[in-house]
């Protein structure tokens, strides 16, 4: 068989050849380049004497591997990223004077890294979590950082409340559990004293929160900013990244799984796409408000609880982002990258958003305790692409070799070098907003509105999507241990539906609601539920469950089909090796049943076939084929794997593709595989 989804041997050859090559003929040196006589043993005091002090290349050794690793992010610990180019479709110069923003065609090289909020760095991936989205664009103005997440609102109005919200959602100090979860008391005693959460946590209970992969979700600016032209007229903007390949998820019995089969799903999702040239792909989108219509909307469009609906304020496609070469060190890179919402360049301002204010400090304070200094903006990956020059000096990790006797502005010795510029010559000038009132610590009256949007959110949610809500928070208020809290949620909720309410209450043993107000909203928004996305087939896994003795026709058929429709395929057995079909076509396998998981793909093709333990080879075919289909996945059955689906729990019905020497099988199967999910399946003995 044509094996195309194999990696090619010879490249990988070549691949660690080149590896070799790099230090191939040189010495080893000390950080100071001077050439090391011995590397197995310290300097001692006698073959079983104490170690010397003058061991400088041990000492230098051994100091750098005790610094190897910096503070982790306090959120946003589990983290991966790639490089990538942005692409501007048309000027955007009516709204904004930045340079990368202004000629359609133009491309501005980028950094972005996907993370969890809640984990360590060493947590799992498909935890039940909000998602990082954070890209950093390498502009000939300076970076640009547009820093965000996979929901486009967030928990909190002020960021006075960020330490907080992240205490509760953490880890229980008491006992340093649970990892990476917010199923626990700590978590929704926070939500039900803190009200304005509740439009985050329909979003955090729905399926967005457990993403299929990073190239299948949304991005989103969450913050207000500005957009402000050559004339000085400024705009309100929201920022949107839509990936090419639509918005899907998994099943929260799925990613739970996947959890414990493969905790790098989402990390290995991404490098293998991008190695096999898959390349991820994100049009950036923008909502724009004129400065005369700020107060024009049921809420108060800096309120960072709030969503502007597509419906009155649509997505203006602008741009194409593109994901096409890994990192080459995830620490050099990935790890050390230092992201900022203050990261701005001309034409691009903030606004008085209390949850963006709070960042511009934050960051900047985040980065000089996990960077060890003010000198980050030297490591390579976050260091411009233009010029930069200032009187900063000295500090941590100091990379700049500085000369000259002056470093002070105003200054003659130098001719009062480097200058300031002007806006003309591209200077950044803040936007002259007229600020004016008392000095106050309170909210303003139009953020009072907790639950319209909360509604809003579940009257657009389809009835799979809502019945994942309720088991959502059905399982982690079910963690909850203070049937207090539990019982708080449920009243809090009821404010946004009265039926959600009741069915989390007899879900977890709490009364249901008596005295609700619930909304009046009766809009919904569709552009909210993933039913309507996007659906390809293309980048999907398949696994193929195949033995010996197989139609060699039909496979490399349906084989060929799937990958030429973009799949990546592989051929999953009960051991390494070649299988021969019927016809002798040789099948080399990529997979057993014990190294992969019916969890890590997207659909499976039972073609069957013979073993030399045939009572385990169908045992494992079975678990494979009750598994997907629990999970609602595509499931097509070769003319050889009938009695492998019949001894299965599944039943014939939506998504279940059975090939009945039908010429369209193939065409079936891969249909059934875009849509991602068959939710008017009933699945028997799960319901």
């Amino acid at each position: 068989m044509d094996k195309n989804h194999s990696v090619d041997a010879n490249s990988k050859d070549k691949q660690l050849e080149h590896y070799r090559s790099i230090d191939k003929g040189k010495k080893l040196t000390t950080n100071q380049g001077l050439k090391v006589s011995e590397d197995e043993h310290s300097l001692k005091a006698g073959y079983r004497g104490p170690t010397l002090m003058e061991d400088f290349h041990f000492r230098e050794k051994m100091t750098h591997f005790d610094h190897e690793r910096i503070p982790e992010r306090v959120v946003h610990a589990r983290g991966y990223a790639a490089h990538g180019e942005f692409e501007l479709y048309e000027s955007m110069r009516k709204y904004t004077k930045a340079a990368f923003l202004q000629e359609a065609g133009s491309k501005t090289p980028v950094f972005t890294r996907f993370s969890t909020v809640a984990g360590s760095r060493g947590s799992a991936e498909t935890v039940r979590d909000v998602r990082g989205f954070a890209v950093k664009f390498y502009t000939e103005e300076g970076n640009y950082d547009l820093v965000g997440n996979n929901i486009p609102i967030f928990f909190i109005q002020d960021a006075i409340k960020f330490p907080d919200l992240i205490h509760a959602v953490k880890p229980e100090p008491h006992n340093e559990m649970p990892q990476a979860a917010s199923a626990h008391d700590t978590f929704w005693d926070f939500v039900a004293n803190n009200q304005e959460s509740a439009h985050m946590i329909m979003w955090h209970m729905s399926d967005r929160t457990i993403p299929r992969s990073f190239r299948m979700m949304e991005g989103f600016g969450v913050n207000t900013f500005r957009l402000i032209n050559a004339e000085g007229i400024a705009h309100f903007v929201k920022f949107h990244w839509k990936p090419k390949l639509g918005v899907h998820s998994l099943v929260w019995d799925e990613a739970q799984k996947i959890n414990g089969k493969d905790p790098d799903f989402h990390r290995r999702d991404l490098w293998e796409a991008i190695e096999k040239g898959d390349f991820p792909e994100y049009e950036l989108g923008v909502q724009i408000i004129e400065e005369k219509d700020e107060f024009a909307f049921d809420f108060d469009i800096l309120d960072p609880t709030k969503i502007w609906p597509e419906e009155l304020v649509p997505v203006k496609i602008i741009g194409k982002m593109t994901l096409n070469r890994n990192v080459d060190n995830v620490f050099a890179e990935t790890e050390q990258v230092a992201f900022h919402p203050g990261n701005v360049v001309p034409g691009i301002d903030f606004t008085n958003d209390p949850l963006l204010q709070g960042r511009l400090f934050s960051y900047t304070d985040t980065q000089l305790i996990r960077l060890g200094g003010p000198n980050f903006h030297e490591l390579p990956i976050n260091r411009p692409v233009c010029p930069f020059h200032n009187n900063q000096r000295d500090g941590y990790g100091r990379q700049t070799i500085n000369v000259g006797q002056v470093s002070y502005h105003k200054n003659s010795l130098a001719d009062n070098t480097p200058s300031p510029a002007t806006e003309d010559e591209g200077g950044y000038v803040h936007y002259q907003e007229k600020v004016e009132g008392r000095k106050i610590q309170a909210r303003s009256e139009s953020f009072a509105d907790h639950f319209s949007q909360a509604r809003l959110f579940w009257n657009s949610m389809s009835i799979p999507e809502k019945k994942h809500i309720v088991d959502a928070f059905s399982f982690e208020l079910g963690k909850v241990k203070s049937m207090s809290v539990r019982q708080q949620v449920v009243d809090m909720f009821a404010n946004v539906d009265v039926g959600l309410a009741t069915a989390i209450a007899e879900a977890i043993g709490a009364e249901f609601p008596t005295e609700a107000k619930e909304s009046t909203v009766t809009q919904s928004s569709p552009a909210l539920s993933q039913l309507n996305t996007v659906k390809r087939p293309d980048t999907r896994k398949v696994a193929v469950l195949i033995g010996s003795s197989f139609d060699g026709d039909e496979v490399e058929t349906v084989v060929s089909s799937c990958e030429k429709a973009g799949m990546n395929v592989d051929l999953v057995s009960d051991k390494f090796g070649v299988r021969y079909g019927k016809n002798e076509l040789a099948a080399e396998i990529d997979e057993t049943f014990l190294t992969v998981h019916p969890t890590l793909y997207d659909a499976i093709y039972v073609v069957g076939g013979e073993a030399d333990n045939q009572k385990k080879f169908t045992m494992d075919i079975v678990d494979f084929i009750n598994e997907a289909y629990k999970h609602y996945k595509a499931i097509g059955i070769a003319s050889t794997g009938k009695e492998f689906f019949e001894a299965s729990n599944a039943e014939v019905g939506p998504g279940i593709i059975m090939n009945e020497n039908s010429t369209a099988f193939a065409d079936e199967f891969i249909n059934a595989i875009a849509e991602h999910r068959h939710w008017d399946r009933k699945v028997y003995g799960w319901e």
